[in-house]
C-alpha cells in the first residue's frame, strides 16, 4: 500500500514520508518481507519499493529480534571508513539480514586477544511496496565508532551479536584487519612512510566492478575514494520521487557483499552522486545513505549534506564534496546547502594549505568540471562554484566520476590549458595549475567520446575537441577545448603512490590509471616542495591569501 497517486501529486517528499509511516505497520511488514540469511549472502534481488528510514529504537526491533536465533545469523557486507582523524579514529560497518540482539565489535592487536568489546548501533531501513508488483524490504545496517586508537597500528577485528561471537574458535576465519595512519605529530620526527591510495566512481554491481576491486586490493592501498554513484539501486538517477518504480533496495545487499573482500580491509570513503539521491527515504534524499554509511561528520551540515567531509592521511588532506548541491545538469538538490558547502570548502582548503604537515590536497566528488563525453560532458555549476577555489588554493588533484570513462586534462587555469601534461610528465600545481581526472569506469556500462581515444601506448592526439557544458536550466552550451589530454573507453581506476619528503625537498604523488586487468593506460607525477604553502597575507588579486613561492 502506497500513497494514492492523486494525493502524492499534492505532497512534497517530507509529507509523503510522514504519510507512509502513519499508514504502514512495521510489524506486519516484518512478517512479510524479512530477508533471509541465504538470500542476503548472495545478494538476492528480493523486491523493490519506495521507503523511509525507520528509527532504531529498542521497541521497534525488540519483538522481531527476540525470535531470532543469533547463532544462525552471519554478518556480511563489512566496510571500513575513517573518522576525521585516521590516526586514531575508525568506523566499522556491516549488515545483518534480520534484527539481531546486542550487536557488537571485538578488536585487539592480535587475533587471539580481542578483549576490547564495543556495543554497536543498528540503523534499520524499511522500504515498503509503493508500486504494484513490488515487495517490501527491511535492511539492518550496524555501525561502530572506534576512538582513541594508537597511531600507525594494525588491529584485528570481528563483528558479532548475541549467539555469534567472532572470538569463538569456529569464527576465527571471519576476522578482519585495519591499520591506523601515522600520528599527526610524526611529520617532524621523521619522514612519513610512502603509501598508496586508489579511486574511482560509478561502480554498481557487475563482473567488471568485481574485477576492479580485485586489482585495487592488489595495490595494497591505505584507503579508497569512491566518487559517487555507488551501487545504482536507483538506476534513473534524477533524484525524483518518480524514480521509485525502478528502485531496487536489495541492490545494496549485492553491492556490499561484492565489495566486502576489499572494503573490509581498506577504508571505503564515499562521496554521493546523482544516483545516490534516493528521494523516498528523506527530504534531502540521503536518508538511505545515512543508514548504510558512517562517514566523518566534520562537514558544514551533516543533516543536509552528510557526504561532505574531510580527513588527513599522513601528508595528504582529502575533501569529499556533494556536487548535487551545485549541479546545473541534474538540479534535484541544487542549492540544498544555501552556499554553506562552498564557504566550508574555502575554509577547509585554506586550513589545509596553512597546515605545514600537509603537502598535497586531493578533492573528490561526482559531477565533472571538465570532461568531453557524449553523455554528460562538463557541469557548469561545478565550474562556477568550485573551480575558482581549486585554482586559488592550487588543489593538487581533483577526482570525478559521473562520466563512465577515464579522461584526464592538462593543467588548467581559467578554463584554459596552463601547461601540457602528456603521459609521463611532471606537474607542479603551485605554478602550473590544476589537473582533473574523470575515473568513472568502475563497473557500470561504458560511455563514449565524440573524439578518438588517446592513451598510453595508443596515442592519437588532437589539438581541439568539440564538446559542451551544462548551464542553469539544464541547457547545453557547446565549446571547443584543448585540455582533454587522455581519453580511454574501458573499465579502470586510478592509484596514487605518495612519497613524502624532508622539509625543503619535494614530496611526490604518482598518479597511474590501470584497467580492470592491471594494464597501465596513463601516468603522471605531481610534486610539491615540503613547507611550500599558503601565505595568508597576500594574494594575486590583493585580497589576502597567496603563494609563498
Amino acid at each position: 500500500m502506497g500513497v494514492p497517486e492523486k494525493l502524492a501529486n499534492r505532497m512534497n517528499m517530507a509529507e509523503q514520508h510522514e504519510y507512509l509511516r502513519s499508514r504502514l505497520s512495521r510489524r506486519s511488514v516484518l512478517r512479510t518481507s524479512a530477508i533471509t540469511v541465504g538470500a542476503l549472502a548472495v545478494g538476492g534481488a528480493l523486491g523493490t519499493g519506495t521507503a523511509y528510514a525507520a528509527p532504531t529504537s529498542p521497541t521497534l526491533l525488540g519483538d522481531a529480534a527476540s525470535a531470532v536465533d543469533g547463532s544462525k545469523v552471519i554478518p556480511v557486507g563489512r566496510h571500513l571508513a575513517f573518522g576525521p582523524e585516521p590516526d586514531t579514529q575508525f568506523r566499522v560497518s556491516w549488515q545483518v539480514p534480520v534484527p539481531v540482539k546486542k550487536p557488537f565489535l571485538r578488536y585487539g592487536k592480535t587475533p587471539w586477544d580481542l578483549s576490547h568489546k564495543v556495543e554497536a548501533e543498528i540503523r534499520a531501513l524499511h522500504t515498503p511496496a509503493l508500486v504494484p508488483g513490488q515487495s517490501p524490504v527491511d535492511q539492518y545496517y550496524v555501525h561502530v565508532a572506534l576512538e582513541d586508537l594508537h597511531p600507525d597500528t594494525t588491529y584485528y577485528y570481528g563483528v558479532g551479536h548475541q549467539g555469534f561471537d567472532p572470538a569463538a574458535q569456529q569464527a576465527i576465519s571471519a576476522l578482519g584487519t585495519f591499520t591506523t595512519a601515522a600520528s599527526r605529530d610524526h611529520r617532524w620526527g621523521k619522514v612519513y612512510d610512502p603509501f598508496t591510495f586508489t579511486a574511482f566512481g560509478d561502480q554498481g554491481v557487475s563482473a567488471h566492478a568485481a574485477n576492479n576491486d580485485n586489482v585495487i586490493l592488489a595495490q595494497n592501498p591505505k584507503f579508497h575514494l569512491h566518487a559517487g554513484d555507488i551501487c545504482y539501486a536507483d538506476p534513473d538517477g534524477q533524484g525524483l520521487d518518480a524514480d521509485k518504480a525502478d528502485f531496487k533496495a536489495t541492490t545494496w545487499d549485492a553491492f556490499l557483499v561484492q565489495t566486502e573482500a576489499v572494503a573490509a580491509k581498506v577504508p571505503w570513503m564515499v562521496a554521493y552522486g546523482n544516483h545516490d539521491m534516493e528521494a523516498w527515504y528523506s527530504p534531502n534524499g540521503y536518508g538511505g545513505e545515512d543508514a548504510r554509511w558512517f562517514l566523518p561528520d566534520n562537514g558544514p551540515d551533516k543533516r543536509v549534506a552528510p557526504g561532505v567531509y574531510s580527513f588527513r592521511y599522513s601528508n595528504v588532506g582529502v575533501i569529499s564534496l556533494d556536487a548535487n548541491d551545485v549541479s546545473y545538469e541534474i538540479p534535484a538538490n541544487l542549492g540544498i546547502t544555501a552556499g554553506r558547502q562552498t564557504k566550508w570548502l574555502d575554509r577547509t582548503l585554506k586550513d589545509f594549505r596553512n597546515d605545514e604537515t600537509i603537502d598535497f590536497v586531493v578533492v573528490f566528488f561526482h559531477h565533472c568540471a571538465f570532461s568531453t563525453t557524449h553523455q554528460h560532458a562538463s557541469d557548469g555549476g561545478v565550474r562556477d562554484a568550485w573551480v575558482p577555489l581549486f585554482e586559488k588554493y592550487r588543489v593538487d588533484l581533483v577526482i570525478n566520476g559521473h562520466n563512465h570513462v577515464y579522461e584526464r586534462t592538462d593543467a588548467i587555469l581559467g578554463n584554459k590549458v596552463s601547461k601540457a601534461i602528456p603521459s609521463g610528465a611532471t606537474l607542479e600545481p603551485a605554478k602550473d595549475g590544476v589537473v582533473y581526472v574523470t575515473a568513472g569506469a568502475a563497473g557500470r556500462s561504458i560511455y563514449s567520446f565524440d573524439s578518438p581515444q588517446t592513451y598510453e601506448g595508443h596515442e592519437n592526439r588532437v589539438d581541439e575537441v568539440n564538446t559542451y557544458h551544462f548551464v542553469k536550466g539544464q541547457q547545453k552550451v557547446t565549446e571547443t577545448v584543448e585540455w582533454s589530454r587522455v581519453r580511454y573507453l574501458g573499465y579502470s581506476f586510478i592509484k596514487v603512490d605518495v612519497t613524502p619528503a624532508h622539509l625543503g625537498q619535494k614530496s611526490s604523488m604518482k598518479v597511474t590509471a590501470l584497467t580492470e586487468t592491471g594494464q597501465q593506460i596513463d601516468h603522471y607525477t605531481i610534486v610539491r616542495k615540503v613547507g611550500e604553502g599558503w601565505d595568508s597575507t597576500t594574494d594575486d588579486d590583493g585580497q589576502g591569501g597567496g603563494w609563498g613561492w
